[in-house]
């Protein structure tokens, strides 16, 4: 028999009847422990919950790590979507390499985690030479920080002077064929539907104005034959809703089904400018969308249709986007952003905590195709965030899973993931943070020597 442990008598849980805690066996919730109560079955080791309140680990449904070597770095700072990517993309091309990728990749993997999150997925499409294995380096560093992945191989395959739209320098592109062989030989390496695996793979051409139909249309029919997600980036400006009706003669949810992409396998990153007929389209088939509210603010590109778009049966998720368009990993603050902007879209009654969190939690994880996550109940992996309410934020607050959003909580006390501790007293097992800050900081000065 696994070895029980008692999550006892925690400060809050959300989770319905869970209020002396949760115990967990095998890396799952095993029993929730209501009001009153003690666990059904025997339990080997207990653990005092009473300084923390419990969350279901936060999930990242979008971002791209490679960033962090470009955090408010001047050639892009106060500049919108367009002129920002333009200023920033030739520094990636030519100085990310497979030695900053790695760093980067533990950098953004272990901001996440302190964040109080258990499970996230990178939209990686940069493959200049010499960064060919980027996958490979993003499921080594996250199976050594005990992180729960999907690897989210993107591509680019249209540059600048092929099309007026697209913005990718020649050294980020790759072929098709090239780019196809990768993602069945990722696929294959890495992708497991198993119950709680802590791999998976999607395929994930960056955006349609900068991909080609082929390559659309290909990686959806690869998905298909091995069961695994479509990702990509759409309508995060209005320039691009009305790219799609320009070039293609359609609306950019038309333009998905054309390319068979509007399927419940698809989740698609910022979904700014749809109509209410995409709106509807979208929620008919089940695509998702991660909301990604810092980094649209940041860029001012637009505020998500986050209450239309779940009304009509989209599963929304967030993501804390791009490490130079956020310019952070932290998931936590998303939701609070999430709930901000929200509330300034619609109104204080119409977007609550429990929304923003229900988006970074259970939402993502639908977007991630995962329902062994992203809740807290029985017979789920027991992936949690513990948060503990004694810094002077927190004083005075009354209702504690609200506080932890409105008051900003932005650290997790610890994490568990799968049943097992990776973040104690807020710090990753494991990881010399001052070191990670030093190697990071050094690699990162090659994009400020090139200015």
């Amino acid at each position: 028999m696994a070895e029980r442990t008692w999550i006892k008598d925690p400060i809050a849980t959300l989770a319905t009847g869970a209020e002396r805690g949760v115990v967990v066996a095998g890396g799952r919730i095993a029993e929730l422990v209501p009001a009153g109560a003690e666990p059904v079955h025997p339990v080997h080791k207990v653990f005092d919950a009473a300084r923390h309140v419990v969350t279901p680990g936060l999930v990242n449904t979008h971002h791209h790590m490679f960033q962090t070597m470009t955090r408010a770095h001047p050639a892009a700072i106060n500049k919108s979507l367009w002129p920002w990517i333009t200023s920033i993309y030739p520094y990636w091309t030519k100085y990310v390499n497979a030695e900053n990728f790695r760093l980067a990749a533990r950098l953004s993997m272990t901001e996440l985690m302190m964040s109080g999150c258990t499970c996230a997925s990178d939209h990686h499409y940069l493959f200049p030479r010499g960064l060919e294995g980027a996958m490979d380096i993003e499921a080594e560093e996250a199976a050594k920080l005990g992180l729960r992945m999907t690897l989210t191989r993107g591509a680019l395959d249209l540059t600048g002077a092929e099309d007026s739209q697209a913005v990718a320098p020649g050294g980020a592109i790759q072929d098709d064929d090239v780019i196809l062989a990768d993602c069945e030989r990722v696929i294959t390496r890495y992708h497991d539907m198993s119950d709680g695996a802590m791999t998976r793979v999607a395929l994930a051409p960056n955006a349609p104005f900068d991909v080609t139909k082929r390559l659309m249309r290909e990686t959806a029919a690869l998905a298909e034959k091995h069961d695994c997600r479509l990702h990509t980036h759409l309508v995060e400006t209005s320039q691009e809703a009305a790219f799609a009706r320009e070039k293609h003669g359609m609306t950019a949810a038309d333009y998905l089904e054309d390319c068979g992409w509007l399927t419940n396998r698809a989740w698609l990153a910022h979904g700014i400018y749809f109509d209410d007929e995409e709106v509807a389209k979208l929620g008919q088939h089940g695509v998702g969308v991660c909301h990604c509210p810092t980094s649209n603010m940041t860029l001012s590109s637009g505020m998500c249709r986050t209450k239309e778009l779940e009304a009509a049966g989209v599963p929304i998720g967030l993501g804390v986007d791009g490490g130079a368009s956020n310019d952070n990993s932290n998931l936590m603050e998303a939701v609070r952003h999430a709930l901000m902007i929200g509330r300034l879209k619609y109104n204080a009654e119409s977007v609550t905590h429990l929304d923003a969190l229900r988006w970074g939690t259970e939402g993502s994880a639908r977007c991630l195709g995962r329902d062994d996550i992203g809740t807290i109940a029985v017979g789920k992996q027991a992936d949690m965030a513990f948060w503990s309410l004694d810094e002077l934020r927190f004083s005075g607050a009354g209702d504690p899973i609200a506080a932890l959003v409105l008051c900003g909580a932005h650290a997790a006390d610890r994490v568990m993931v799968k049943g097992e501790w990776r973040v104690e007293d807020g710090a990753p097992i494991g990881v010399d943070l001052g070191e990670l800050r030093y190697e990071h900081g050094k690699a990162a000065k090659i994009f400020l020597e090139a200015l």
